[in-house]
């Protein structure tokens, strides 16, 4: 991985803990999360086209009850990371889909996990109120490791895979990819219309 990469991974794992860990300013929404990633990459014209794909395609998912949507902050870091390593746009931004994908998964089993520790911290905070500070620092440096292990791992076995794998890629597959992520913001607009015209009634 370069320098680069790595530093993407960086600032997407801690603005990943803007979903619910921490802060909760809005970071982690795609419209802003991929421009923010984009300043590391240097192309900014590109992470203001994911975050805003990225955006339309997520938007109608809420994290309502125990629903947990695809990871806009993954979605947008493995797309710029990919495109980077010198994968088409078209093949980075699906790659990236499948990354928040994967990643809400993995933070469902982590959550379940994560409750047994709750339960521990909170008999010890009971006992010692001296170590919430603690606490709190140490439950979030536990979840930024993971997103960054998580979003580094993925970043790289994706973009060993798709490397290889793009020289076999016959001309059909890329002119249906593209089309498809022509069509993407076209989808996001579809599944909004009915919801803004809920709202207007």
């Amino acid at each position: 991985m370069t320098p680069e990469i790595l530093t993407l991974c960086v600032a997407a794992a801690l603005l990943e803990l803007d979903t619910t860990y921490a802060f909760q300013l809005t970071f982690s929404r795609g419209i802003i999360a991929a421009p923010i990633l984009s300043l590391i990459t240097g192309d900014i014209m590109t992470g203001i086209q994911i975050g805003v794909f990225t955006e339309l395609l997520f938007a109608d998912i809420n994290p309502l009850g125990g629903i947990l949507p695809p990871s806009a902050v993954v979605c947008s870091a493995v797309s710029l990371a990919l495109h980077m390593l010198g994968l088409e746009l078209y093949f980075a931004f699906f790659c990236g889909v499948a990354g928040a994908i994967l990643f809400s998964l993995a933070e469902k089993i982590m959550r379940k996990n994560r409750f047994k520790w709750l339960i521990f911290w909170e008999q010890q905070i009971t006992r010692h109120p001296q170590m919430v500070n603690r606490t709190v620092v140490l439950a979030l440096a536990t979840s930024f490791l993971m997103n960054f292990f998580l979003i580094s791992i993925f970043i790289w076995l994706c973009g060993q895979f798709m490397l290889w794998l793009l020289p076999y890629i016959p001309m059909k597959a890329h002119f249906a990819c593209k089309f498809a992520y022509m069509a993407v913001p076209w989808i996001g607009l579809a599944t909004l219309v009915p919801a803004f015209r809920l709202k207007t009634r």
